[in-house]
């Protein structure tokens, strides 16, 4: 590695991220960071920082590891990214979907709690009166 390249200690990136060190070594188990070794002290380039923000965002839109780990690994295959944007609007779209249903089933839930809390109210109001 280049003496100018820009690197990072894994307290670094923990810092910028808000996240653990050890959130970056469970990214690097899982084959998305690969930093060099001077020692024990890992050193993590510019490419390991782009990929650990990637995951991260991954994670937060609720994306599996495999999807996450998928998409990260689609960016290193080839110059034309084409194939990959449009991957990455397919499985934001199923995620979409699935964000969907849930907000649909919830709100059903809510309406079904809503309707048995009126219920036990009148069940009380008829039992106060009585």
């Amino acid at each position: 590695m280049s003496q100018t390249a820009i690197t990072f200690a894994i307290s670094d990136l923990a810092r910028e991220f808000g996240i653990t060190p050890r959130t970056i070594r469970f990214w690097e188990d899982q084959g998305i960071l690969s930093p060099e070794r001077e020692g024990s002290k890992r050193i993590f380039n510019r490419r390991d920082r782009a990929r650990l923000k990637m995951a991260l965002r991954g994670k937060r839109l609720g994306l599996s590891l495999a999807e996450i780990k998928d998409l990260i690994g689609m960016y290193a295959s080839t110059e034309d990214e084409t194939p990959q944007l449009l991957e990455c609007l397919r499985v934001m779209e199923k995620r979409r979907a699935a964000l969907e249903q849930q907000r649909e089933d919830i709100e059903a839930m809510l309406a079904e709690i809503s309707q048995f809390e009126n219920q036990c109210q009148k069940e009380l109001t008829r039992r106060s009166g009585s």
